[in-house]
């Protein structure tokens, strides 16, 4: 193990240990609802200024076979737990602007550290967008740990919904990909074969997550039809990208693997649609 996947798997374990003292100390499923649902709204804004915009590069040297690969695990060691696992614990113990304003802070050393490093690169990102952003992202995460406390119903339950589905769906249909290379997408969108599928399968995940959270919200329909329908979408779904010549499965089992996949999104999907639709009541703590 090179100093690259010490200083991101550090980071993921100082990340999970904060996120089981968040979780302990306020409640387990009001902060693991806001974390999902941070981690969500992470993926979506990566997935425009990392995989469209190729703003930066991580080098966690996780995966060996593929660079691109590799950052993209990088982006998810970044995105679905050190960033979101942060604004629960700001949001959840109510901590003041000052706080806020040393977390960023603490994030702009990190970043130039690995800047420094070179165990991750700017294209033509900067620090201080880093900075900026984060404010919003921790306020937003303020604001939705107080939602959460509460019932939620309406346009706020489907958007809390698809932000917690969306990272889910997302990882189960991207690790996969990085990890047993079972298939790869040619769309167009990048020269580079693995960035054009990281691009692709980002957008394919979210628009999955849209027919998820509609199967889940479609109430005049049979349980069973609901989940016989997301399995014919996604074969469908699958076919119409292969004949089009965009989907290029390399293994046998790659297209009934995310039917199955398909599947365990939706059970995910209407659990997490009742907790919302439930709310949880609690108060949020001091540490």
């Amino acid at each position: 193990m090179n100093l690259n996947s010490l200083c991101y798997l550090g980071l993921g374990f100082i990340s999970i240990i904060l996120l089981i003292y968040v979780c302990i100390k306020t409640g387990a499923k009001h902060a693991l609802l806001t974390f999902m649902a941070m981690v969500g709204l992470g993926y979506m804004i990566e997935g425009v200024i990392y995989n469209f915009l190729s703003s930066y590069q991580y080098y966690p040297n996780i995966i060996k076979h593929d660079p691109i690969y590799d950052s993209a695990f990088g982006a998810i060691a970044s995105n679905a737990l050190t960033l979101p696992v942060s604004a629960v614990f700001l949001a959840a113990f109510r901590k003041s602007w000052l706080w806020i304003f040393m977390m960023i802070g603490l994030f702009a050393v990190i970043e130039w550290l690995f800047l420094e490093l070179h165990i991750y690169k700017h294209n033509w990102w900067k620090i201080g967008y880093t900075s900026f952003g984060l404010f919003f992202y921790f306020l937003f995460a303020k604001f939705l740990y107080r939602k959460l406390s509460f019932p939620l119903k309406g346009f706020l339950h489907t958007l809390c919904l698809y932000l917690i589905i969306s990272p889910f769906a997302g990882t189960l249909h991207i690790v996969p990909i990085t990890l047993f290379n079972n298939r790869y997408y040619e769309f167009g969108l990048f020269a580079n074969q693995s960035k054009d599928t990281i691009a692709f399968a980002t957008l394919f995940y979210l628009c999955a997550s849209l027919v998820y959270v509609f199967m889940e919200k479609l109430r005049i329909v049979p349980r069973w039809v609901k989940y016989l329908a997301t399995g014919i979408s996604m074969y469908s779904a699958n076919l119409i990208l292969k004949g089009a010549g965009i989907l290029h499965s390399l293994v046998w089992w790659d297209i009934w693997n995310y039917i199955v996949l398909s599947f365990l999104v939706l059970l995910f999907t209407e659990y997490i649609s009742k907790c919302l639709y439930k709310g949880n009541g609690t108060v949020p703590a001091k540490p």
